[in-house]
């Protein structure tokens, strides 16, 4: 984020003197006590300050750099996927490609009746079986499926640095988020790379 001249003249005073008072922050600024409060309430929300109750204020010695990389960290795969488009280990090839095409995705999640994770569809799997000279609208999606144990998945709670990890380690393109039943992993959310992205540019956005 962009600091004001007068936020960087409070961090540079709580370096040199915290911990310190908001009225001693104040007093050497030759401001009031309310005129500064915006000014570190945003530098203590961003993470250059820090503040305990009848101390005073002190500096975190953390660059901007440091202090993006920690809200990095925090972001969770809840607050970022999108509607998993699923499809049933049943239904065709033909009618798989067709989906995909139609919402206009890279990859398909197979549920079966009970609507539990079975499978996974990449274009590459579609494209792989389109190359023969079978009938497309013959073929059900759990022959060329990837199954299990193949399957990488993430949950609600999982971070995104590191789902964002699974996808690059197994260069593929989105992951299902599941939640765990008895029976099996429920398909509940999809988690792309362009998910991903759009996070990563939200918060540099917020930070600048």
């Amino acid at each position: 984020m962009e600091l004001t001249h007068r936020q960087e003249q409070i961090i540079e005073i709580v370096k040199e003197n915290g911990p310190i008072t908001g009225e001693n922050i104040a007093d050497k600024l030759d401001l009031t006590r309310a005129t500064l409060r915006p000014d570190l309430a945003i530098l203590t929300m961003a993470g250059f300050l820090d503040a305990r109750p009848r101390v005073g204020y002190f500096y975190t010695g953390k660059t901007g750099f440091e202090l993006l990389s920690d809200q990095l960290k925090k972001l969770i795969v809840r607050h970022h996927h999108s509607v998993p488009v699923v499809v049933n280990d049943q239904v065709s090839v033909y009618d798989a490609i067709t989906t995909m095409f139609l919402e206009d995705v890279g990859t398909l999640f197979v549920v079966n009746d009970h609507s539990l994770l079975v499978g996974v569809l990449s274009r590459k799997d579609l494209l792989r079986a389109s190359m023969g000279n079978q009938d497309l609208s013959d073929v059900p999606v759990h022959i060329i499926m990837t199954r299990n144990p193949k399957i990488k998945v993430c949950e609600k709670d999982d971070l995104l640095l590191d789902a964002a990890n699974k996808l690059i380690e197994n260069q593929i393109d989105a992951l299902p988020v599941v939640i765990e039943r008895e029976d099996g992993l429920e398909v509940v959310g999809r988690l792309t790379k362009t998910n991903i992205t759009k996070a990563f540019v939200e918060l540099v956005k917020e930070d600048v």
